[in-house]
């Protein structure tokens, strides 16, 4: 019979003998709940090891969050996916329509990953014949987006000139109408002449509209844009003529521009099944109030899209080179070829200062924004 444990004696006490204390003397129990409780102990009492009694059957292997599941060289070829373009996107659904100009639901597939998904990209879907399917319990069949075609172009901003993120408005745009009004709120040149530039860069084609004629002429306004060869319309009374129908005919058009300036008012007068929310002027501040808040792209004649996109308060340009800017100048672009190498535009020798035909005006308007774009490099 196996003794029980006692406590190591004293060395001083009479007849103690370390060997013999240690092997009649059995290991305390780690544990006095679980009597299998040790890294070597068992239910029988026998000292085995653990993974001797396992079967290949009781071992489970369980991916880690870090780790990706196994993986097979196997992938679905999606041959029978359809091609649709993206209209709208809300918490992660996507709104697409096909080639039929019928509408569905979709999220994105796992093969894609962090690839983004913005409005005007076209996609290849599978599982859009069942997409708009609603069961008894509520719960939709949505259609997968599985490929996102290459981008032909891609409208970019930046929250500022020194904001390093670009945030992509939308894709596959062929024009750009900058919308502004002529009174209500006020024009804002440096918006017109950064848009210019954002689509110089993207190789889209802008044109520039001013609304609320009606109210107050903008005749300095298009006087000062009409000699860069930019199509420059008038929409007065909420009413858009046949002339202006005919510019967004056959074209993917994107509108941007500040809030209250009548883009929604716009889209409502050209596709009258858009329903777009309009709203009216701050009194205060003379500022325009948001009421669109997502991107939509809305079908129009011609297999076109009008894009309509909330009100934006600034245009950052930190994505665009600083070499590229004049490049938007197309009317200062002849004078500064006469500019020493390497000038800024904005010294006291550049070319620009003593050119008699150039627009004084439009040469403030590049040195704003070639400054701001300075500054925004040295804070980085």
């Amino acid at each position: 019979m196996t003794t029980a444990w006692q406590p190591r004696p004293p060395s001083s006490a009479p007849g103690w003998v370390e060997s013999t204390w240690r092997t009649s003397t059995p290991l305390p129990r780690p544990c006095r709940i679980s009597p299998t409780c040790g890294p070597r102990s068992s239910r029988d009492g026998s000292a085995v090891n653990r993974n001797e009694r396992l079967d290949e059957d009781d071992v489970r292997v369980r991916p880690g969050r870090s780790k990706s599941r196994p993986r097979t060289k196997d992938r679905p070829d999606h041959s029978q996916a359809q091609s649709a373009t993206v209209v709208t996107i809300d918490r992660g659904r996507f709104t697409i329509i096909d080639a039929s100009g019928d509408r569905h639901y979709a999220v994105k597939a796992r093969e894609l990953g962090r690839k983004g998904i913005v409005v005007g990209d076209l996609i290849d879907v599978v599982g859009m014949d069942n997409s708009t399917v609603v069961h008894r319990d509520g719960r939709e069949n949505f259609a997968r987006i599985v490929r996102r075609l290459p981008r032909e172009t891609t409208l970019r901003r930046t929250a500022d000139d020194a904001d390093p993120v670009e945030r992509v408005i939308v894709a596959n745009a062929d024009q750009l109408a900058v919308v502004v009004a002529s009174t209500h709120p006020q024009p804002r040149t440096g918006l017109i002449d950064r848009a210019l530039i954002a689509a110089f860069d993207a190789g889209i084609t802008p044109l520039l509209i001013v609304t609320k004629t009606d109210l107050a002429p903008a005749t300095e306004l298009m006087a000062l844009y009409e000699p860069l060869g930019l199509p420059v319309v008038e929409v007065a009374n909420k009413k858009v003529t046949t002339h202006v129908r005919g510019l967004f005919a056959g074209h993917r058009t994107v509108l941007i521009g500040h809030s209250g300036v009548g883009k929604s008012t716009m889209v409502n007068a050209l596709v009258p099944d858009a329903e777009r929310t309009t709203g009216g002027v701050n009194e205060v501040t003379g500022k325009g109030r948001h009421t669109s808040t997502s991107v939509l792209a809305l079908p129009f004649t011609g297999h076109g899209l009008i894009i309509d996109t909330p009100g934006i308060r600034s245009f950052g340009l930190a994505h665009v080179d600083l070499d590229r800017v004049i490049h938007a100048f197309p009317d200062l672009r002849a004078a500064s070829d006469n500019c020493p190498r390497g000038c800024s535009h904005d010294e006291e020798h550049c070319a620009l200062n003593t050119d008699p035909d150039v627009n004084p005006a439009r040469v403030s308007s590049l040195r704003r924004v070639l400054r701001s774009r300075a500054e925004g490099e040295s804070r980085n």
